[in-house]
């Protein structure tokens, strides 16, 4: 995801994560990683445009 993100969202995002995973898969808590890896919009791109081009597009 693009980095940014505030530390409480990706705490609530790791939660819900690892909820999903117990409830829909019978998962332990205590036996799931959750590694949140976050993209500067300078570091990636689609269709030959980076990122922070395509933000900077639709405004």
């Amino acid at each position: 995801m693009w980095e940014g993100r505030t530390v409480e969202q990706k705490r609530n995002l790791v939660k819900a994560i690892t909820k999903a995973m117990v409830d829909e898969a019978a998962c332990k808590p205590d036996h799931l990683h959750v590694v949140i890896h976050e993209t500067p919009k300078d570091s990636w791109g689609r269709g030959g445009v980076l990122g922070i081009d395509m933000e900077e597009s639709k405004k």
